[in-house]
Formats: structure tokens, C-alpha cells, sequence
């Protein structure tokens, strides 16, 4: 026998319950050096009864069986083939163990060996064959399919040929489609050959041929899902508008990747080698190790790239898919081989948590910074507004990720936000967060979870703070008091509206979004004293002569006429407010003028005075804040008396 021969005799290992049990029987056997069962008489009649089926199926000795499938050709000839493997193998067991050194070159055991060797080329083969052959039926998707009903889980005391494979596949019941039934059959031959590989001390050979074929189906997989291997310094050289694309084909393709790629691998891995938990751990780490590693690295090579606040809703959606499927990949993954994988998931969660917490600072710096001094016609929302408040309710979108971010990265704020700022009384029930799809925080973390989303509404509140100041400052460039008040009333309005309009309302509450629209109210009423106190101002409210009241009707129509043209561009821009303060400046004019319209409506006939009655003075009030920036006097609406 040969050195290696003996070598791997002498070092092949139990493998499954049946061969667990057979190498127990081969060792007490041995162990009662039974001369029956250790005779070279005995050896010889195995190695003749294994030699029929071996050499009609070797290669080297056969045309047929160079372009013929055992397994595919006749499946009861395949489970007696692999039989004789191990009877064969067993019974060198016994003859090694119980016989002198000086035996160990013994002609029948040389045979055997030989023998042994040819049935492993067969079963290499094969197994080669089985792989290749079934791609698709071994396709990760079906494997994972397969795996909710397969007895992978039995461990490795199952026998995957005490039933046949057609048999096994009828037992897990009608609900199997007939792509996963065949699969389950091509699964159960290669762990049969597996087993007997293994058990024959030719586990190398498996493994490699295993290797070989599956690894090209995890890359390919990945190419398929879209996901080009960059290094990580291509990656951070990108464009940002061809970054996006492949952030965005990533996010669609992580949970194919995660939970039907690499889950699919590890169930027909764990399946094909159930017997030997090193060959698994070994396995899939060249299998899929690298792959992983590439493909779990990319959300840290995004979030090393240079930092721009529209990267940050990107950032966030990539926290988002790898803490989802942290879980899977820690149970995926759970080899200490592919620790590694594990670990660069983590570190892609704490890069992403880096990159978020800079450039929300880098947006918030923005804020402060933005240094235009141009003014917005009319005193409309401001594209500053618009923009920011854009932002920071999409940002809001993302809480459950700010959360997690903002707990290991607190940000200080330069100065304390006033409680009044923000109310967290307005924090959703648990029925909300039901109904919402978040699901309640135990009792015993709920202390925990409020200060998390305290914390949230203080960062939500200093942006929205921080751009309220920035208003303040875009309304001292406006000339004219009235219009700089109608601008603060029209952008502080539209900021309520936005935040009652998503997730901001339950982080900032709504005691915080009336008492801002109070106070956008509260502009609206100074720019009406401030554009309008002078009109109602010429309306005299005592006793007057009639020059003076002539003089004080003219004053009021050059007023009036004045006030209109003047505002003939300004907006307000929220329906309900602009009704309300179209409202306010009637009840400031129309009853004053109506009582003084009254009361010298005849002396002002008789001095042929320009006369504009409370209807001519209702309707030009009416069409204040249309917008539309030009404006004619109406003379249609007055009389010459």
C-alpha cells in the first residue's frame, strides 16, 4: 500500500449517524480481534463484491461509465455503489486495526486501496457532474425556499438516504413546487457522496470540487444583483450623481444579497457537509468570504467619501438596510472563519453613523452661513424656507435611524434649546407607534426610548431655530416694515404647515406647531398696523368741519390708492391666512369709513368731491395679495360729484 493510501485510511474520520455508528462497530470489532472479521479471507471478499460495481462504473475501465451518470442513470445502482464504498472502507478499518505492521503491505489490502481510489474518482465525479448539472436547481432562491421544510436542521445524526430522495421529498408534503422537490433530491446525492467522501478520507477532494463551482455562483450572484467590486478608493472618487446609482442598486440589492445569496449558500453548505462542522466553517468562508466582505464594505467607502448634504439621506438609507439585516447576517455568518464579515458590518454602521452626525453639522452650519441678500418679490416663502424645511422633514423620515445615531453621537448644540421650543408631550402612544409599524419598547427601556426621542425633537428644533434666525435676518433687508413683517408671517406659516404635514408633528408636537402659527399671526398683525395704521389713520373718528373732512377724504382715497399700488405684488401665500388677514384690514377700514362715508356723504355731493363708497373701498381690500404686481386705479368704482 502506499504512503498516502495508508494516510488517509488511517486518518478518516466518523461522518453522519450511520457512519458514526458503522466506525463504533468497526472499532469494537477490531478491539475483539475477531479472526473471522480481520482475515485477509475476509478483506478479499469484500474487496471482490465491491470490485463489481466499482470497476462497471470506472472510467479508466469503462467506455460506458466515461459518458454515463450513475446517479442519473439508475439510482438503485448509485445507493449500492456508495454502500460498497463504506463496507469497503470499513473493512479495511478492521483489517489495519487488528493486524501486524508487517500486514500493512498485504496484497489484498494494496487491492483495496486501489479499489478505494477508483470508486473516489467515480464519486468525485459525480459529485462534480451533480454540481455543475443543477445550477439552477441549486440556485440560492430555491435552496432558501427549500430550507423552511428540509430536514438541514436534523444536524448531522440525519441519514439523508434512510428514505430515498424522492421519498424525503414526498414526506415534506404537497406545498413544495416541483423545482424545490427535484432540489431537495439533487441536495440529499451530494451529501450521500459527501458522507462517503469524507468517511473515506477524501474530504480534500470534495471540498475542492465544491469550492471550485460554488464560489463562481456567489460572484455571479452578486454581478446579477448589480453590484460592480470596487476598491474602496474607486468608490470614493466617484461622481456623487454615479455614486447615488450604485448606492441605490445597492439598497435593492442587499436584502437579495443577504437573505437569499449568502443564506442560500450556507443552507445547501450546511446540507451537503451537515457531518463536520470545520469543513462547513472552512467552506464558506473561501466561498463567500470575500464576496461579503466587499459587498458589506461598500456603505463604508460611501460614507468615507467627501461629504455634501444631499449624501445624507443616502447615509441614512444605508444605516437603515445594514442594521435590518444585522441580525441575518450575524446568523448567516456566525463561523469564527468569517468573523471578519461580521465585524465590517459593524464597521459600516459606525462609519455611516460618523458620516450622518458631520453633515447634518456640516447642513446645520449652512444654515447660519447662507449670506444672500437677495429679497424674494412680495414677501413670499423665501427658497431658503423651502429648501431647508425640504430637508429637515424628509430628515424626519429617518428617525428610527437618528435615534440609534444620535445615542452613541450626541451633538452639542452652541447654546441650550428653550423647552419651549419643543414639546415631547406630544410623543406618539404605543397605539400610534401600532398602527405607525413601529413596534413598543419594552417597559423597561421606555425611560431610555423618551430621552432618545427627546433628543431627536432638541436636534429638529435648533435646525428649525437656527433657520428662524436666518429669516430674521432675510426680513431686515426689506425696505418697507410692512412687507419685512408679511415676509416673517408668510415663511414662519409655510414652516407649521410643512411640520404639520409629516413626521416632524409628532417629534416637535403640536403644542409647538400652534404657538409658532400664533406667532406667525402675530406677524400678520404687524404688518397690518404697519401697512395700514397710516390708511385708518386719515379716517377721523371725532367731530370734524366740513374742509376738514374734505381734506381727511382726500387723504384717505391718496392713502388708499397709495397702499394698493404699493402692495398690488405682495402675497400671502397660505390660504386661511390670507382670508384672515383680508378680514382684518376690512374691520381695520370699512367700519370707520363706513360711519364717515355716511356722515358726509351729502357735503361732499354738493362740493363735487371725488367720493368712493364702503362697497368701491371693500372690493380694492379684496383683491389685496393676488400677487400680481402691477396696479391700476379703478375709477369706474368712484364718483364725481
Amino acid at each position: 500500500m502506499t504512503r498516502k493510501g495508508l494516510r488517509n485510511l488511517l486518518a478518516c474520520k466518523p461522518f453522519g449517524r450511520r457512519h458514526h455508528r458503522d466506525s463504533q462497530s468497526a472499532a469494537a470489532t477490531a478491539s475483539s480481534s475477531s479472526s473471522s472479521s480481520s482475515s485477509p479471507s475476509s478483506l478479499e471478499e469484500k474487496v471482490a463484491r465491491a470490485e463489481v460495481v466499482v470497476l462497471k462504473w470506472d472510467p479508466e475501465s469503462s467506455a460506458y461509465a466515461k459518458i454515463t451518470s450513475l446517479f442519473y442513470e439508475d439510482r438503485s445502482e448509485a445507493r449500492k455503489f456508495l454502500a460498497e464504498a463504506s463496507d469497503l472502507q470499513r473493512a479495511m478499518l478492521v483489517f489495519v486495526a487488528a493486524a501486524e505492521p508487517a500486514s500493512l503491505s498485504h496484497p489484498c489490502l494494496v487491492r483495496a486501496q486501489t479499489l478505494m481510489q477508483a470508486s473516489m474518482r467515480r464519486l468525485e465525479k459525480e459529485f462534480f457532474q451533480i454540481l455543475a448539472a443543477n445550477r439552477d436547481l441549486l440556485d440560492p432562491e430555491s435552496v432558501s425556499v427549500r430550507s423552511a421544510y428540509s430536514s438541514v436542521s436534523e444536524g448531522p445524526d440525519y441519514d439523508p438516504w434512510e428514505n430515498s430522495p424522492e421519498e424525503e421529498a414526498h414526506l415534506a408534503g404537497k406545498s413544495i413546487g416541483e423545482v424545490e422537490r427535484a432540489a431537495g433530491v439533487v441536495m440529499a446525492d451530494l451529501r450521500a457522496i459527501a458522507d462517503t467522501m469524507v468517511f473515506a478520507g477524501y474530504g480534500r477532494e470534495c471540498v475542492r470540487t465544491y469550492k471550485s463551482l460554488r464560489k463562481s455562483i456567489v460572484d455571479e450572484g452578486l454581478y446579477r444583483l448589480g453590484f460592480e467590486r470596487l476598491a474602496p478608493a474607486q468608490i470614493q472618487k466617484l461622481d456623487w450623481a454615479l455614486l447615488e446609482i450604485k448606492v441605490r442598486s445597492w439598497l435593492v440589492a442587499s436584502s437579495v444579497a443577504v437573505r437569499t445569496l449568502f443564506h442560500g449558500e450556507r443552507v445547501l453548505l450546511d446540507h451537503v457537509f451537515a457531518g463536520s462542522d470545520a469543513i462547513r466553517e472552512v467552506v464558506f468562508a473561501d466561498i463567500a468570504g470575500e464576496a461579503a466582505l466587499q459587498f458589506l464594505g461598500f456603505p463604508e467607502s460611501v460614507a468615507k467619501s467627501k461629504r455634501s448634504p444631499e449624501k445624507l439621506f443616502r447615509l441614512l438609507d444605508l444605516y437603515d438596510a445594514v442594521t435590518e439585516l444585522r441580525p441575518e447576517i450575524e446568523l448567516i455568518f456566525s463561523f469564527d472563519s468569517t468573523a471578519a464579515i461580521r465585524v465590517q458590518a459593524l464597521a459600516s454602521l459606525s462609519k455611516l453613523a460618523e458620516a450622518a452626525i458631520a453633515t447634518l453639522a456640516d447642513f446645520e452650519s449652512a444654515i447660519m452661513k447662507e449670506s444672500s441678500r437677495s429679497t424674494v418679490p412680495g414677501g413670499g416663502v423665501h427658497p431658503v424656507t423651502r429648501y431647508n424645511m425640504n430637508y429637515i422633514s424628509l430628515l424626519a423620515d429617518y428617525q428610527s435611524a437618528l435615534v440609534e445615531i444620535l445615542a452613541d453621537f450626541p451633538i452639542q448644540t452652541p447654546t441650550p434649546v428653550p423647552a419651549f421650543l419643543f414639546d415631547t408631550s406630544q410623543a406618539p402612544t404605543e397605539q400610534q407607534l401600532a398602527v405607525s409599524g413601529s413596534s413598543s419598547p419594552p417597559a423597561s427601556s421606555s425611560s431610555s426610548e423618551g430621552s432618545r426621542r427627546s433628543a431627536i425633537a432638541a436636534r429638529f428644533a435648533w435646525l428649525i431655530l437656527s433657520l428662524l434666525c436666518k429669516l430674521d435676518e432675510k426680513a431686515a433687508a426689506y425696505r418697507d416694515v410692512g412687507l419685512s413683517y408679511l415676509f416673517l408671517a408668510n415663511n414662519l406659516q409655510y414652516i407649521v404647515n410643512k411640520v404639520r404635514s409629516c413626521r416632524l408633528r409628532e417629534l416637535l408636537g403640536e403644542e409647538w406647531a400652534t404657538r409658532q402659527a400664533a406667532k406667525a399671526r402675530q406677524h400678520a398683525a404687524e404688518y397690518e398696523r404697519a401697512a395700514w395704521g397710516r390708511v385708518a389713520a386719515t379716517i377721523p373718528t371725532g367731530n370734524v368741519s366740513a374742509g376738514e373732512a374734505r381734506g381727511r377724504m382726500r387723504a384717505f382715497n391718496a392713502a388708499l390708492e397709495e397702499a394698493c399700488a404699493a402692495e398690488s405684488g405682495w402675497v400671502v401665500v397660505d390660504a386661511a391666512m390670507r382670508e384672515e388677514v383680508r378680514a382684518n384690514v376690512r374691520r381695520m377700514i370699512l367700519p370707520a369709513y363706513r360711519g364717515f362715508y355716511t356722515l358726509w356723504e351729502a357735503a361732499m355731493e354738493e362740493a363735487a368731491a371725488v367720493l368712493l363708497s364702503p362697497g368701491d373701498v371693500g372690493n380694492r381690500l379684496g383683491e389685496l395679495f393676488s400677487g400680481s404686481g402691477s396696479y391700476r386705479p379703478k375709477a369706474s368704482l368712484s364718483r364725481t360729484v
